[in-house]
Formats: C-alpha cells, structure tokens, sequence
C-alpha cells in the first residue's frame, strides 16, 4: 500500500523510456449493444436505451488475458469519449490490455443508472471472456473524473451474480478484479464536485443516498486493489477525493497505491505531457504486479 513522492514521479519520468516504434496493429474494434433489449434503470423499472460498450482488443502477439473496463469522464453530463475513451483503449492495446469503452447512459438525477451500464459491462467483458481471450479473473476497471466516480462505484457496489437468471450474462459477477482511478470525484459530501452530484443524484438528494455514493465510505475487506492518482493542484476535483479512497482501503486491508502528482491540473496538462506519462506507467507497472 504505497503513496509516490514527488521524488518518486521524478525518478519515474526520467528513467521511462519512450520510444516512437510504431504501434502494433490491432482489430477493428467491436461495438457491441449493452444490454441488447430493455435496459435496467433500477430494482424495477427498464427502458428501452442503446447502450454502447466499444471493445478494443490487442494484437493475438501482445494480449496477456487483462481487460479494462473504460469510463470517460463529463461530470455526468457528457461524455468525453476520445481522450478519456477510445485513446485509453488504444494505449492499452499497446500493451497487451483490452479496452472496453463504455458509453454509459447519462444520469439525470437517476443515481443507479450509470452503476448498472458500468456493472453491464463488467459481467459482459467476464462473459465473452473466452471469445474474446480474456482471463476471467483480470477484469477491471478505468475512470476518469465523473468516471472515475463511476469506475469507483461499480468497485463499492457489486454482488455475484444472479444464478437464477434467465439472461446468462445477469449470472456472471461484476466485480472487478482491480481498478484505476485518474483524478477522481469519489466523495458527493462536503468535498463534491457540484455538478457531478447534481447531474447524479438530482438537486434534493437525501443524506442516504449521498453517503451511499460517497464511495470512500462504502470500502470493505472484499473491495478490490485499486490504483489512484491526482494532481496537486487539480482545482476542479481536489486531491481529497484520491486521498480519502486511499486511507479507507488502507484501513480496510485493502491494496492500493496512490500516485500525487506535483501539477497538471484536471486533465493533466490536457492528457499529454510529463504528468500524464508517468501515471500511465506507474499504473501499468501496478496492473503487472497484481496478484490473482
């Protein structure tokens, strides 16, 4: 359970090794319909809603069996789906790792909704683990902002299965195996990003139901490893939100490594440069060391 130093970014950055070879060739992404039929708004109600889930996968030479789940950020009001998406799928291609880029519904005040496309997701990319030659025990899951909140909520909230489904995807569990989260709205209390928690749980949202997606609070021992990083001077979701998750999954015995990094702002220097290299090699380094 480890938190990076300023010094420890440094080292990083000036020891990776960044080359111009070119990227190896990868097939056409399969774009797939989410829930193929009535799409789950809560307990009970459905709608009819073309959820899409873009599954990039690596070249047969690179793949090593790992999956992530993608959730881009838009403060639950948009979606940024190029950089914090398809080029997340991309690089990880690069290495080995699928993409599934999950364009979830967007809330509008409905909390469960975007937690049901991220779960979705999840048991499909664990389902399809065969056909697409996944490992079914490496599936996890990627936030950025609002989706980092997302990508932390599917990592607090998830069950099993239902064995007595008729939908056998419904059967299979939607836990993810790890998570990783970049500058992260993880609280909607006092540290809140307001317009994610507006966009999310509506303007009048009771203490229940914003302690319930605080999900800082709702870490326990079954919580999976997850990887976080921020910025220090990121201003428009602070470092708390990271920082709060870390030391609840470090109380509950829970593995986690925290990356603060010294600047970049939200975005990181608009996803290019020093900062946002290093998170992605820390985070792939972290993601190699996992234990199944």
């Amino acid at each position: 359970m480890i938190v990076r130093t300023l010094f420890v970014v440094a080292v990083l950055l000036f020891s990776h090794t960044f080359s111009v070879a070119a990227e190896p060739e990868t097939a056409t992404p399969k774009v797939i319909s989410l829930w193929n039929g009535p799409a789950k708004v809560d307990d009970q109600t459905t709608e009819m809603a073309d959820v899409k889930l873009t599954v990039h996968l690596p070249s047969p030479d690179k793949a090593n069996g790992t999956a992530l789940v993608i959730c881009p950020g838009g403060g639950y009001g948009g979606l940024v789906v190029g950089a914090e998406g398809h080029g997340i799928a991309k690089w990880l291609n690069q290495h080995g790792i699928a993409g599934c880029v999950l364009e979830y519904r967007l809330p509008k005040g409905r909390a469960f909704v975007p937690l049901n496309d991220a779960q979705r997701a999840i048991r499909t990319a664990r389902a399809k683990a065969g056909e697409w030659k996944l490992d079914p025990g490496r599936i996890g899951i990627i936030g950025f902002s609002a989706g980092g909140h997302l990508a932390s909520t599917a990592a607090t909230h998830f069950d099993a299965g239902n064995q007595s489904a008729t939908d056998p995807i419904e059967r299979v569990s939607c836990r993810p195996d790890f998570a990783v989260l970049v500058y992260p709205v993880v609280s909607m209390g006092a540290l809140g990003h307001s317009g994610s928690r507006r966009n999310l749980l509506g303007n009048e949202a009771s203490e229940q139901l914003i302690a319930l997606f605080s999900n800082e609070k709702q870490v326990t021992a079954q919580t999976p490893p997850m990887f976080l990083t921020h910025a220090l001077n990121d201003k428009v979701v602070v470092p708390d939100h990271s920082r709060l998750l870390h030391e609840a999954l470090k109380q509950a015995g829970v593995a986690t490594e925290y990356l603060e990094l010294p600047e970049g702002g939200h975005g990181l220097n608009g996803y290019k440069g020093p900062m946002w290299d290093a998170w992605q090699a820390a985070s792939l380094k972290w993601i190699a060391g996992l234990k199944k």
